[in-house]
């Protein structure tokens, strides 16, 4: 048993950071119904590189859910909507403040029927505030908070983080806001209305930076791979590449320079005796440690920082990180069987647990591959079902898939 079984969730989000977030619930045991237009799905369908016509980026944070398509500015798909709302214990949408209201399924409209839902608005800026109408992706949401000013190397320019950070940190605010309100609705049988936004939960994650802001007025610059507060604490060329080291305590940074590094005498040298003069020195540091770095490779830096106990480690491509001996160990890399795509790869859930099963339930749904089930979950009859197919209110990308042995992946 998972801690979110009976857990239904109607998902009408799209792209990155509600999908990430549905994608966690599902697999923590929820009945995620993903509601999507028809013909066009989620916008993220259309992402390259595709297999077989489907979006191997959308099945990424897709897997484990249900798929119906629904036109919902039809009436008669808004009507169905409803009728599924009514039993859902989570709603969950990512459009621009105002979209839900204009169709007819917003929080007011659909706690009428259902006071116990919990519904979960995630948008760029938030339901309030001067910019609530903005539209805004990552990108904007990154600027917003300062992060393009604060990523990157010195005089360089503005920089985005390489992955979508601010959709995950929306992603991983609303998972722990969801559940959250879920023991709180447990406990009361009440409902609750969670506004999150991409800028809001970026700027939650500024630890260290606002503590340096409102301590002393200092604002984050780009640094490359630097720690603002601490040295020796960044990547350094080696013979073949780079080492990243991390002796930022006098524990460790006694152990580099003795054991590691074999110059004792920087422990003694005015310009790395302490932390605050390394940091007012941080260059000549870089260059005096990169003079020792670079007369070997990377292997044999990891080998004897792992010697001397002083963390660090190789600076990996994308595709060396999936390969490496200890990611496979850890089961981070899963596979999945998608009826159209054949076998996929993807990313297995991080957290291990002593008894909870957690783990990918299954690969992303085809455009309403689930349609007639729940529709008729929800009590449509046939001829009623059938009625919203011929009016193309209904959808299923692939019908003629539902009887037929899943295709060889290409």
């Amino acid at each position: 048993m998972k801690p979110l079984d009976g857990f239904r969730v109607l998902d009408l989000t799209r792209f990155l950071s509600g999908p990430y977030c549905t994608m966690v619930l599902a697999e923590l045991g929820a009945d995620v119904i993903k509601v999507e237009q028809p013909i066009t799905g989620d916008d993220s369908r259309r992402l390259a590189p595709k297999v077989n016509g489907e979006s191997y980026p959308f099945g990424m944070p897709n897997r484990s859910k249900r798929s119906v398509s629904l036109d919902l500015k039809d009436p008669r798909g808004r009507d169905v909507f409803l009728r599924l709302a009514q039993g859902a214990d989570l709603v969950i949408e990512n459009f621009r403040p105002g979209v839900v209201a204009r169709l007819g399924i917003d929080h007011e409209t659909l706690r009428a029927a259902n006071p116990a839902l919990i519904y979960c608005s995630i948008s760029g800026f938030g339901q309030t505030g001067p910019y609530r109408d903005r539209p805004g992706f990552d990108i904007m949401a990154q600027g917003a908070v300062g992060f393009l000013r604060m990523t990157g190397h010195p005089d360089g320019r503005p920089a985005k983080v390489g992955i979508a950070v601010n959709d995950i940190a929306a992603g991983a605010t609303a998972i722990y806001s969801i559940l959250a309100a879920e023991l709180n609705r447990r406990a009361t049988g009440q409902g609750d209305y969670i506004d999150i936004s991409l800028v809001d939960a970026g700027l939650a994650w500024t630890v260290w930076e606002s503590g340096a802001y409102f301590g002393s007025g200092e604002e984050p610059a780009p640094t490359g791979t630097r720690h603002r507060r601490s040295t020796p604490y960044q990547a350094y060329r080696t013979a073949d590449g780079y080492v990243t080291i991390g002796a930022n305590n006098d524990r460790l940074w006694h152990r580099l320079v003795v054991d590691a590094l074999e110059r004792p005498a920087w422990l003694e040298d005015e310009r790395f005796a302490t932390l605050p003069a390394r940091m007012a020195h941080i260059d000549e540091l870089q260059e005096e440690i990169e003079a020792i770095t670079t007369t070997r490779p990377t292997a044999e830096w990891i080998k004897a920082l792992d010697r001397a106990g002083v963390p660090g480690g190789p600076v990996l491509t994308y595709a060396e990180a999936l390969a490496d001996p200890h990611v496979i160990a850890r089961g981070m890399v899963a596979e999945v069987e998608h009826p159209i795509v054949g076998t996929m790869r993807t990313i297995a859930p991080p957290a291990k647990f002593g008894s909870l099963e957690f783990e990918v339930k299954g690969p992303a749904p085809w455009l309403g591959q689930h349609t007639r089930d729940v529709l008729a979950d929800a009590g449509l009859s046939e001829a009623e079902i059938a009625e919203l197919y011929a009016a193309e209110v209904a959808y299923d990308a692939h019908p003629e898939l539902h009887d037929s042995p899943a295709p060889q992946e290409r």
